[in-house]
């Protein structure tokens, strides 16, 4: 049986060690983190792609993790003008819908069906470098061992390992000008948003939240950001003192954010936001690279997670109907290139709005609500929502 090397135990690496067992490929996965990462991150959007992409191989996020579902989103202006709504994604014959889950839940879940599928996952390795013999790959770790396989699959997130040693020359990750601030709260006293997810373009940043029947608020926050930050720079302050800033940069705004703000308990996290707008290199040799680590997108569409997944199955395809290993990677940028550079762009397009200065923001808010009525509606996004996988079709080269 075909062996797979999988770097990164995250989100896309353990869905295409699940897809690659279903194709009757042996995966291995090598996560550098000592143990299970289930409370790195915070919260995303799992939309209704990527839900698609999960139920091609037999797993159903949507009822098998804790999420909640937002089939919508309302926008609003800081002063608290409702500037529009638009669709989330499509719903599921079915009737799910994109849905709103931890990150560690998520992981979770793909941990549990990796350990039901009989797939390895080893701990602390992490990548230091790989060779190609004549046949196959090994790759060495920093904990001094190596590992012999039949091909390499970075899945090892914006900062790859893998794709540094794939293409030395590869552009570092672009800094969007954003930093995204999350976290939750409890208490806030605000009825749930039911089915929805709330945006509100304040007048120096950007505020997401939605508040969970039992009154667990899962909020977010975008702010502008000159000049990258060092993780250093970000760590030196406390939660306390973010909230304090995020409270003074909604001040001027609707008065329910500084009152989620307020209610907010335990750490918040805070990251620079990048993207990879496009990637010269997708694979060379035995070796090829999935998800953030090839075409990292902005949170702005809400799709990050999803292209992963989608990338995890159709790998998994070529591979599985490829009559080799070229010819299956060639087959898989080809599927996917166009359609994850268009969802960056995208998501970076969406970014740019978010803190737009005071002209910029009095048009937004003027000409908003009339664009979301004219483009925003359930056609103008089905490229990106409708996007299908049929686990039993052929893929042709």
């Amino acid at each position: 049986m075909t062996k797979a090397l999988l770097i990164g135990g995250g989100i896309g690496g353990l869905t295409t060690a699940l897809a690659l067992r279903r194709a009757g490929i042996e995966p291995v996965v090598f996560e550098a983190y000592s143990r299970p990462a289930d409370y790195a991150g915070l919260f995303l959007n799992t939309a209704s792609n990527g839900l698609g992409a999960l139920r091609a191989i037999d797993i159903d996020l949507a009822h098998q993790a804790d999420g909640v579902p937002i089939p919508r989103m309302i926008m609003w202006s800081g002063t608290g003008k409702r500037l529009g709504e638009v669709a989330n994604g499509t719903a599921h014959p079915d009737g799910s819908v994109s849905v709103c889950v931890r990150r560690g839940e998520i992981l979770k879940v793909l941990r549990e069906e990796v350990r039901a599928r009989g797939i390895a996952i080893e701990y602390g390795k992490r990548l230091d470098s790989y060779r190609t013999p004549p046949t196959g790959v090994a790759a060495r770790f920093t904990d001094g061992t190596e590992v012999t396989g039949d091909l390499l699959i970075g899945a090892d997130g914006i900062h790859s390992r893998t794709r540094r040693l794939l293409d030395p020359e590869a552009s570092a990750p672009r800094f969007t000008g954003l930093l995204s601030v999350g976290g939750y709260s409890r208490g806030t006293g605000l009825a749930p948003t039911t089915g929805t997810q709330h945006l509100v373009f304040g007048k120096r940043a950007f505020f997401g939240y939605l508040i969970r029947e039992s009154g667990e608020t899962y909020w977010f926050a975008n702010l502008h950001q000159p000049g990258e930050p060092s993780r250093q720079e970000l760590s030196a302050a406390t939660p306390d003192q973010w909230r304090r800033r995020l409270s003074d940069l909604f001040a001027d705004d609707m008065p329910l954010i500084r009152r989620i703000l307020d209610s907010s308990t335990g750490d918040v996290g805070v990251y620079p936001v990048h993207d990879i707008p496009t990637s010269p290199v997708w694979h060379r040799g035995p070796v090829a690279l999935i998800g953030d680590a090839v075409h990292a997108t902005s949170p702005s569409a809400g799709q990050g997670a999803s292209m992963a997944l989608e990338d995890a199955v159709v790998l998994a395809q070529c591979l599985r109907d490829a009559p080799d290993l070229t010819t299956a990677y060639t087959t898989y940028e080809r599927l996917r290139r166009p359609r994850v550079e268009k969802v960056v762009a995208y998501s970076k397009s969406l970014s740019a709005s978010k803190t737009a200065g005071p002209v910029a923001r009095v048009f937004r808010d003027l000409m908003m609500p009339v664009a979301l009525k004219l483009f925003a509606n359930p056609k103008s996004h089905a490229w990106m929502y409708d996007h299908h996988i049929d686990w039993n079709r052929r893929v042709a080269a």
